[in-house]
């Protein structure tokens, strides 16, 4: 690629690519898995005990990233939480289990739905300083 492409693809709305602001992301723990999230996104999570419209705390925070500065947690960022509202709960696909032993006429079937709580992400704070982003969406 030449330079001149390089350039092209960096830019953005005629923005060089290191004037441009990046912004704030977490990597989260809850429910055994890790998402990354950002202010203003909606992501699905595995249930939680909260009623719609309560607020969450994740202090579960493995990574922080704001512009050039990132912040990894040994394991956990000390400080810094993730505050969130629950937008609301729903359930996944359904996903059919079905045993089968050959001979013996042996067969089980069995259904699960497993239950998601929708969480808007309003705020990454990093101990003192905080930042809370506008709209965005996504799962």
């Amino acid at each position: 690629m030449t330079l001149k492409l390089a350039k092209k693809y960096n830019q953005k709305s005629g923005q060089s690519a290191r004037s441009r602001r990046e912004p704030i992301y977490a990597l989260v723990e809850t429910g055994g898995k890790q998402y990354k999230v950002a202010p203003g996104q909606v992501v699905r999570v595995g249930r939680l005990p909260v009623e719609e419209g309560g607020k969450v705390e994740l202090d579960r925070v493995l990574l922080v990233a704001d512009e050039d500065k990132v912040v990894v947690g040994k394991p956990l960022v000390e400080g810094a939480r993730v505050l969130a509202e629950a937008v609301g709960e729903e359930k996944g696909d359904k996903i059919i289990v079905f045993k089968y032993k050959p001979k013996v006429r042996y067969r089980r079937k069995k259904g699960h739905r497993q239950l998601y709580t929708r969480l808007a992400i309003k705020e990454i704070s990093l101990g003192k300083a905080s930042r809370s982003g506008g709209k965005r969406s996504g799962t």
